[in-house]
């Protein structure tokens, strides 16, 4: 199973979370960004159903593959 790891950073002139490179949206406040930070990571690891999912890589090649629905990633916020 895989790790998510939301960490809470000044940005813009507040604060957001970030996942990897990708930044949520400014905060005013760490509290908040926070707070956003540890909804998304509790919503990130809800089950749902399997499904079929199509994604392009970065060479541009396209896969198929099935996504279980209760293979959900382990989510962690990091201050």
């Amino acid at each position: 199973m895989s790790e998510i790891t939301y960490r809470i950073v000044e940005h813009d002139g507040g604060f957001a979370y970030k996942v990897g490179d990708v930044f949520s949206e400014t905060f005013p406040s760490h509290d908040e960004a926070l707070q956003a930070a540890q909804a998304a990571a509790a919503e990130q690891q809800v089950p749902g159903s399997t499904e079929g999912i199509r994604y392009q890589d970065g060479k541009g090649g396209w896969h198929d593959e099935t996504s279980r629905g209760d293979d959900r990633p382990t989510a962690k916020v990091v201050e």
